[in-house]
């Protein structure tokens, strides 16, 4: 039996629940190995106490997972067939109905909450959610290498796109210059959609990138990331095009010193929320507080945002292993947004910066 999945039915068994079944893309492949996106179709993974686990997935897919390393039971099925059904039928022949079944609360919806009902319901269904997520929270040797490459990619993405700047490109010629010379790099997918935006459009902290074009004077924030090998990473540099003004650089000062306060404060054992006060303290002491409207970071591995979440009322101490970003931001309307974000990994000795593009503002001819 694989590590993961014994370290899961431990904590099973501390928690005094005998069976879950897990339903997220990310946490079957972090227990199988196995990534896909299902859509529509049910793919989970049921573990219990009482034997060992077993795969639900379409029958067109059974291959590809015993390829990636399942070697368990599995129930596959055709479309005309009901997976919850075989998965009764199933449980019915093993005589173990699971008295609690512990479900991802924020990945399962509701009609599936109701096919699983359906068929058990004497079951008590439980929230497992945290349970998972505290699984994932410490990376192994393995996972900080994987997140490493995946930052090291991200620096060249974020390189590509600077060297991409001319006057009269526009935000999406941008993005394709550094997703096609990340695909030569083999990346095969993004962690989340690129984000590129100019002048005033980057005053939006998720602002949409389309057809405005770069003029002298714009700053340029680049919001990228990668999967490698199941890892994600997640960058965000800022730079000036041509020339900047005293506002602009105002504001990306209080950006990169607030961050890196924050950097200086990750040290195992500190609160989370105390990463957010760190750079939030300092911004709003330079007149920029109500313009950092989100918080500090988040955790980041097989998913770009997983656990834990790095808002300032957040007392979890870090750990050696665990993995998250530190992106401040000012975004001021019709002035400038300025975002600087690292991956950072706490080791024995605090915080390693996973990415590397240089931080000091650069003005690009």
């Amino acid at each position: 039996m694989s590590t993961r999945i014994k370290t899961l039915l431990d904590e099973l068994n501390k928690q005094q629940l005998d069976s879950i079944l897990v339903t997220s893309p990310a946490n079957i492949y972090y227990l199988s190995n196995y990534y896909t996106d299902p859509h529509e179709r049910v793919v989970a993974i049921y573990v219990t106490t009482h034997h060992d686990p077993i795969m639900i997935l379409p029958a067109m897919e059974t291959e590809d997972a015993k390829a990636a390393g399942w070697n368990y039971s599995m129930i596959d099925y055709h479309d005309h067939e009901d997976p919850w059904e075989l998965f009764l039928a199933f449980l019915k022949k093993s005589g173990k109905i699971p008295a609690a079944l512990g479900v991802e609360e924020d990945n399962l919806t509701l009609s599936r909450y109701n096919s699983i009902k359906g068929i058990l319901p004497e079951t008590e269904v439980k929230q497992a959610q945290e349970l998972l997520a505290s699984l994932r929270v410490i990376k192994n040797h393995q996972e900080y290498e994987l997140l490493k490459k995946a930052a090291e990619l991200a620096d060249f993405g974020v390189q590509t796109g600077v060297n991409a700047l001319k006057e009269g490109i526009t935000e999406l010629e941008v993005i394709a210059e550094i997703e096609y010379e990340l695909k030569k790099q083999g990346v095969q997918a993004m962690s989340f959609s690129t984000m590129v935006l100019f002048g005033k459009k980057a005053a939006s902290p998720h602002g949409t990138p389309g057809s405005a074009k770069l003029q002298p004077g714009d700053m340029v924030l680049f919001d990228l990331g990668v999967i490698y090998e199941g890892y994600c990473s997640d960058i965000t540099r800022t730079v000036a095009f041509k020339s900047v003004n005293d506002e602009q650089e105002k504001i990306y000062q209080t950006v990169l010193e607030g961050q890196l306060k924050a950097i200086e404060v990750s040290q195992l054992g500190t609160a989370v929320g105390n990463i957010d006060k760190a750079a939030r303290d300092h911004i709003e002491a330079n007149g920029f507080g109500k313009y950092f409207n989100h918080r500090i970071g988040h955790g980041l591995g097989i998913e770009t945002h997983e656990y834990p979440s790095l808002h300032g009322k957040n007392t979890l101490p870090l750990e050696k292993g665990m993995c998250y970003t530190i992106e401040p931001g000012i975004y001021v309307p019709q002035i400038a947004g300025v975002r600087i974000e690292d991956m950072i990994f706490v080791t024995e000795n605090g915080a390693e910066v996973l990415t590397k593009f240089p931080k000091e503002l650069q003005i690009v001819e």
